[in-house]
């Protein structure tokens, strides 16, 4: 069952944030996960207003997801958004094929 990194972002620095933001994918892809929205247009239909740049990355599984997040490789470049973007950032179970 696929799973989704969901993240909600405010990038303070956008030049700096391209330090980040060029190095993830490749660690994204290293555990069999992709880009499936990556910033971009964003409409609020309900709630208060999302104006920050939201990330949805899909992985075969929650184990390949979570183990992406801790790994080395992605816990190195998170310190090239620091201080340029505040993130929050969750992962999530997706729902089994029917």
């Amino acid at each position: 069952m696929s799973a989704y990194f969901i993240v909600r972002a405010v990038v303070h620095d956008p030049v700096a944030y391209q330090a980040y933001a060029s190095r993830s994918p490749a660690v994204v892809a290293s555990f069999g996960g992709r880009h499936i929205a990556r910033g971009g247009k964003v409409v609020t239909f309900e709630g208060p207003e999302e104006t920050r740049r939201v990330v949805i990355a899909e992985f075969p599984d929650f184990d390949s997801a979570e183990r992406c997040y801790r790994s080395q490789a992605y816990q190195a470049i998170i310190a090239y958004r620091k201080g340029c973007a505040t993130f929050e950032f969750i992962l999530v179970d997706g729902v089994p094929a029917a």
